[in-house]
């Protein structure tokens, strides 16, 4: 019989946060050993083939969480010695209604201002306002988002705060911050074009433009997206992989693909390593388990008494992508939008409120928010020379599918994603951004569509489509994720730590969890 394999650290999944968690704990001596269920490595981190010489991500795809994140910060230089290249333009966002009207955000605050006064007069004054003000407090904002809110750090923060603003002061700081997409937009801007810009973002955040934070959310997007603008990996999101492996790897860790767990041991209430799927144990001092609260406390860990956690416990609206490939430069028939990274066609903030308002009870919304990604005028390596990729999120789909808002599409009986509906939505979408591109039906090479069904076949812990590992609502985040009684990553088990996005920060390519984590145990 094979001697069991022996680590300090053993970690399940091969997200972005288990990467890079395993790649800092492994650079500070410790024996590493990452377990990843799918033939490939990564996660939500994937890039394939298109076509022949054409690569895409299929999953996500904008690294400007990371690139401002504490994970970067520690890994950048091994990244870039692997090869690691992030490319972004100067222009990461922009909207385009259906009359062909156009906002776009550049890296240019003066830029910005202009384009936001152009659009009326006041708007641009106002956002270089609002977001001189989220200046004045980001230090306090970032640190609560991504640090640890229960560590000694955390509450000299506050209490720093608390002398500088006044107690009252940073009560009253600290609840400006829980103010709707809604409420902000329509306080600070009058043109539709200004609100139709931010009213998306908060669907990249896990929220609707009703709910609380989601305005303090969209300046947060916009200071980062000014500063960073929205980089992607030059090559694919695969590349970043590829180097975290190395890191890993060349500090004496092992990233194991085709290596499902089943198990993780517990011994007198502390984990004492794994066992595969095929029966191989694994040996571990400590385990990071990144998964969602279902798999590790159901399946993994199982722990009765989290069966009430469990059953609060919300998942939130599923992703619908969409992948081109065309012949030539895409086209657009609003002129200056050939730069923009990410541009979303929406008629606006009220549209963006009921397309997921029709998601969240079931139905394929009318007109869906598209997000439309243009991956190759940052990396034109994406597909040879004359011809271009475009990556296409709706982060408003229904992860059980209940009807269609326009009673057009049928819908199976059983709610479930079929390969036909998804290329009847597919077509939905298709209509209404064909129209903004000239010559889009003859430029047309090739198209793949992936359901929130595709999505979860991806990747076990997209539950229904959800890239966010959990509805991002407040009473589901910050201190509050995943349960109401969380703290720290700490799962009530010695040694077993649950990350991912599930866990505190939440979601988004920035490593936070993972990079917290890492720290707590020494990295």
């Amino acid at each position: 019989m094979a001697r069991p394999l022996i680590c300090d650290i053993a970690v399940v999944g091969s997200g972005i946060n288990a990467l890079a968690a395993a790649a800092m704990l492994a650079k500070s001596g410790n024996r590493v050993a990452v377990f990843e269920r799918e033939a490939v490595a990564g996660g939500c981190m994937r890039t394939e083939e298109l076509a022949p010489g054409v690569v895409y991500d299929p999953l996500a795809t904008t690294f400007v969480l990371w690139v401002t994140g504490g994970a970067h910060g520690a890994l950048a230089a091994d990244l870039a010695r692997h090869g690691v290249e992030f490319c972004a333009t100067d222009t990461p966002t922009g909207v385009l209604l259906p009359d062909g009207r156009a906002l776009i955000y550049k890296t240019d605050r003066a830029a910005n201002i202009a384009a936001f006064d152009a659009a009326h007069a006041g708007d641009g004054a106002q956002l270089g306002a609002d977001l001189d003000e989220f200046a004045s407090k980001a230090g306090l904002l970032f640190g609560l988002m991504g640090g640890d809110p229960w560590s000694g750090a955390t509450a000299k923060l506050l209490a720093k705060e608390a002398w500088a603003r006044g107690t009252h002061g940073l009560a009253s700081t600290m609840g400006g911050a829980l103010t709707s997409m809604r409420g902000w937009l329509e306080t600070s801007f009058q043109s539709d074009l200004s609100r139709a810009l931010w009213a998306p973002w908060c669907l990249h955040a896990g929220l609707g433009p009703e709910a609380a934070f989601s305005g303090q959310m969209g300046q947060v997007i916009g200071f980062a997206l000014e500063a960073a603008s929205a980089p992607v990996i030059k090559g694919g999101a695969a590349n970043m992989v590829r180097a975290l492996v190395a890191i890993i790897e060349e500090h004496g860790g092992r990233v194991r693909t085709s290596a499902e767990v089943a198990e993780i041991t517990v011994e007198r209430g502390r984990a004492t390593g794994l066992v595969l799927a095929d029966g191989e144990r694994v040996t571990a001092g400590k385990v990071l388990a990144s998964v969602t609260p279902n798999q590790l406390y159901e399946r993994l860990a199982p722990q009765p008494e989290r069966r009430d956690d469990l059953r609060k416990y919300k998942y939130g609206k599923g992703n619908f992508q969409l992948h081109y490939l065309l012949n030539g430069p895409v086209r657009w028939k609003t002129p200056g939008l050939e730069a923009v990274q990410l541009l979303h066609l929406t008629p606006g903030l009220d549209a963006v409120s009921k397309a997921g308002n029709e998601a969240e009870r079931g139905l394929l919304p009318a007109v869906p928010t598209i997000c439309v990604g243009q991956p190759s005028a940052a990396d034109p390596s994406r597909a040879p020379a004359g011809q271009s990729v475009l990556w296409l999120q709706m982060p408003e789909a229904p992860r059980h599918v209940k009807g269609d808002a326009l009673g057009e599409i049928a819908v199976p009986a059983d709610g479930q994603w079929t390969p036909a509906l998804r290329e009847a939505y597919a077509d939905r979408i298709e209509a209404i951004l064909a129209p903004h591109i000239e010559g889009f039906a003859e430029a047309k090479q090739l198209r793949r569509a992936i359901s929130p069904a595709d999505l979860q076949g991806y990747n076990i812990n997209l539950v229904g489509g959800d890239p966010y590992g959990g509805a991002c609502a407040l009473d589901q985040f910050f201190l509050w994720r995943p349960f109401a009684g969380s703290k720290r990553h700490d799962t009530g088990i010695k040694g077993l730590y649950h990350i991912g996005a599930s866990t505190h920060p939440g979601p988004g390519l920035s490593g936070g969890s993972g990079f917290l984590t890492a720290k707590e145990l020494g990295a």
